[in-house]
């Protein structure tokens, strides 16, 4: 089961347009380095804030309205919280925030000053991908520069405002802007469809649609049996249904049978009936990217990934990385880890012939679609032996 970072879940009420200034000279290039992928696609790089000695992990986020740290790294680097007016929406409801104000990202190679930080909680992100996350960089670092993404190389480059000479293949899109690109799709299944998405590659999944758009278009098949599934997110945990979708066409490029989640939404932050949902970085990992805000640009070129497998697998289980180990959590009800026997606070002490206590890795294997895996789990510290009959989704 594909679990997703979706940051969609939480951003500002107050949205500002995107103020695009032509260009008048060519861009250069200010720095490039690597970084990590993750499950679902996410971007993890590496940056360090004020006089913190100690790099940061970040996700790389354009689904993110600003740009952000999490309470406990503000903790223990002993940053000044300044309170706010500013409320946010999310799955758990609406709070409101706090700023590090004024504080200067430090990235390999370049320094970005005077960035107003918000403080979040991201303990069920860290528990989700096996580190710490510490922050997310959106919109207040993207709107300065044009950003390259490379997913074959795990490169990503950062160039001045400009002029820009993309590459010759590939497509240019021209999405509208708040501070949050959306797009148009293509999407068919009962009914062939065009409208407007968030474009959000700090989502780990393909696609997740809004309730009422599915509910209110017909959209999908009445035939198809969705599983219930769970995602988390920057709001906390939301189940939701997943199912596929016959057709997603982004530009000229089309993909099929997708995964999609379906999402309740109960305080709209998908935006509907304005848009419809979102595409995450399942589907956007597949392009080498260039995100050039300034000019409200985005260049996609397709990669070594454009015909990667989807995930098509489902196993019900929910896993977090809790003091040092692999624990479930959440078990789907009628799932196959109920099935199975899983129990939440089992922990998993084997998967397969993997014996690494590596989240990363055992998400991997746990997307065997149709398929039998050995978990060896401790429950109350007498090890049991699971077998996990995964199932497909279709």
């Amino acid at each position: 089961m594909k679990k997703g970072f979706l940051y969609w879940l939480l951003f500002f009420q107050s949205l500002f347009t995107l103020a695009q200034q032509p260009a008048t000279t060519h861009s250069t290039l200010l720095t490039q380095f690597r970084f990590k992928q993750f499950f679902g696609g996410i971007v993890i790089l590496k940056a360090k804030v004020n006089n913190c000695q100690d790099s940061l992990n970040f996700i790389l986020d354009t689904g993110s309205s600003g740009i952000s740290l999490d309470s406990s790294t503000v903790e223990e680097l002993k940053l000044t919280k300044v309170p706010s007016d500013i409320s946010i929406v999310g799955i758990a409801g609406t709070r409101v925030l706090s700023f590090v104000r004024n504080a200067t990202l430090y990235l390999p190679g370049l320094t970005v000053p005077n960035l107003d930080f918000h403080i979040a909680n991201y303990e069920v992100l860290s528990q989700t991908y096996g580190v710490n996350i510490d922050g997310i960089i959106g919109y207040s670092f993207l709107r300065q520069f044009i950003v390259s993404v490379d997913y074959d190389s795990l490169t990503i480059k950062i160039y001045s405002p400009g002029i820009f000479k993309y590459p010759r293949q590939g497509h240019t899109f021209k999405p509208s802007f708040t501070r949050i690109p959306v797009i148009d799709l293509y999407t068919n299944e009962r009914r062939k469809m065009t409208t407007n998405y968030y474009f959000d590659i700090g989502a780990g999944l393909s696609l997740l649609l809004n309730e009422h758009f599915v509910s209110d278009s017909g959209f999908l098949r009445s035939k198809r049996e969705p599983v219930t599934s769970q995602v988390e997110g920057l709001g906390g945990k939301a189940q939701m249904q997943l199912t596929i979708t016959k057709q997603v066409k982004i530009g000229p490029y089309s993909f099929r049978n997708v995964p999609t989640y379906i999402f309740e939404d109960p305080n709209n932050v998908l935006a509907y009936p304005s848009l419809s949902g979102l595409i995450g970085n399942d589907i956007l990992r597949r392009f080498n990217t260039v995100l050039n805000y300034p000019a409200r640009e985005i260049h996609l070129v397709p990669n070594s990934h454009y015909n990667d497998l989807f995930d098509y697998s489902y196993s019900g289980l929910n896993i977090y990385f809790i003091d040092g180990r692999v624990v479930v959590g959440e078990v789907m009800q009628g799932s196959p880890a109920e099935n199975a026997g899983f129990k939440p606070g089992d922990i998993i002490f084997g998967m397969g012939n993997d014996f690494s206590n590596n989240i990363q890795r055992y998400k991997e294997i746990l997307q065997t679609p149709a398929g039998k895996i050995n978990v060896i789990v401790l429950r109350n510290s007498a090890p049991t032996m699971i077998v996990l009959k995964v199932r497909k989704i279709k």
